[in-house]
């Protein structure tokens, strides 16, 4: 009975990721391009550094939402809700609204993580530590399978459609996924919080539940440390690739392959690596050969900067970040609270992730802005924000789980 119902969040949740994930890729790519023919490559840290503000409303609804609807009926609404403002987004720009291009490119920083993490709160309901040891990498895998589609089929469509048109596959790929991650629950269950935790007694946001747990702090400034690499290498790569690619069109279907790439690298990392490493390796080494490697590849974007390093140093962030470290963070939430599954988890990964995203954006808008130079900044803030990544491991250890099957 308990290996059917893991069998059933096995499919039904990487199903559902995967036509998510298949989506954003089409998000993603088009949003790059469109929003830097409308403001120029200039304004992307300071476009970034806005997305935290949006994300406190998105995260307060969340939790309202969790609170009168349980976590079912949430997840269900804010997929479709999610498809509904992106397809908005399309018509306005397609009416030559810039505003709209800035709100598209703000909302899918929002609701590809709100969305993945609520995923990810189910599973961590549904899978034990030994079912998740082997699943969390091949739940990561069947998911990046939508992603490399996406990438693959972007690729195609961008130049005879349009970069724009993108926006409307992106909107209709959250009504399969809304379906099921609905089966989902129907097959599985819906968790429920304990008389303590319901209707959100705690507080919508799980800031309370994040304040009394020294893990779910740490892990706070763990997510922080790793966003800030991930901020400064995608914005690196970005501003090498328009620099390099004058064509909007090519730059958009390079950035298809680029990603297709990107999630095949992935791909290979769940389905093989990372049920062998979280089988047979402790998750102490996990958790710290990954700042090191982002070292490695930060300091060869120091020595060598160009769109070749600052693409491999971008991919490896992405290829370990979606996959082996995912998979290995992911653990640590399971023997917790629901508050803390459902509430605090989304704090720390929506908010966490994108805030350090927008605060290290707008510190490097204020850079810009007095004249410094900034693509050599990209390096060094990578590079040091990967050595204080490793630093935080020592102290995470003391959490970590000690035995490794």
């Amino acid at each position: 009975m308990n290996l059917k119902r893991e069998t059933w969040a096995l499919i039904c949740i990487s199903c559902a990721a995967a036509f998510l994930l298949g989506g954003y890729e089409f998000l993603r790519s088009s949003t790059n391009t469109l929003f830097q023919a409308a403001y120029g490559t200039q304004n992307l840290p300071l476009i970034t550094a806005l997305m935290p503000i949006g994300l406190i409303f998105v995260l307060y609804l969340y939790g309202w939402l969790l609170s009168r609807l349980g976590a079912r009926r949430t997840l269900f609404f804010t997929s479709l809700a999610s498809g509904v403002v992106i397809a908005a987004c399309y018509f306005e720009i397609r009416t030559g609204s810039k505003i709209a291009t800035g709100v598209a490119y703000i909302f899918r920083e929002a609701y590809i993580v709100l969305l993945i993490e609520q995923y990810w709160s189910f599973l961590n309901s549904t899978f034990g530590e030994a079912y998740a040891r082997k699943l969390n990498g091949p739940v990561a895998g069947i998911a990046s399978i939508g992603s490399v589609s996406g990438g693959l089929l972007l690729s195609y469509l961008a130049e005879p459609l349009g970069t724009a048109a993108m926006l409307l596959f992106a909107a209709g790929a959250v009504i399969p996924a809304a379906l099921f991650s609905e089966f989902a629950y129907q097959k599985c269950g819906e968790p429920k919080p304990t008389l303590q935790e319901k209707e959100g007694k705690q507080g919508q946001l799980g800031i309370k539940v994040l304040s009394h747990s020294p893990l779910l702090i740490l892990l706070l400034t763990l997510v922080m440390a790793s966003q800030i690499v991930s901020t400064v290498l995608s914005l690196s790569f970005q501003t090498m690739l328009h620099a390099e690619m004058t064509n909007l069109d090519q730059q958009t279907a390079f950035s298809g392959q680029f990603f297709a790439l990107l999630n095949g690298v992935s791909a290979f990392f769940q389905f093989v690596a990372a049920p062998l490493l979280l089988t047979y390796v402790s998750l102490k080494w996990i958790h710290a050969i990954i700042p090191v490697i982002h070292i490695a590849a930060a300091t060869a974007l120091l020595i060598h900067p160009s769109l070749k390093t600052a693409g491999f140093a971008y991919l490896i962030f992405k290829a370990l970040d979606y996959s082996i470290f995912r998979a290995a963070k992911e653990i640590l939430y399971i023997p917790l609270s629901f508050d803390a599954r459902y509430r605090a988890k989304e704090l720390i990964d929506v908010f966490g992730y994108r805030f350090s995203k927008g605060g290290t954006s707008l510190i490097l808008t204020i850079l810009q802005k007095i004249g410094i130079v900034i693509m050599p900044i990209y390096s060094w803030a990578a590079l040091g924000a990967a050595c204080l990544w490793f630093m935080l491991i020592l102290p995470l250890i003391r959490h970590l789980p000690t035995k490794k099957t």
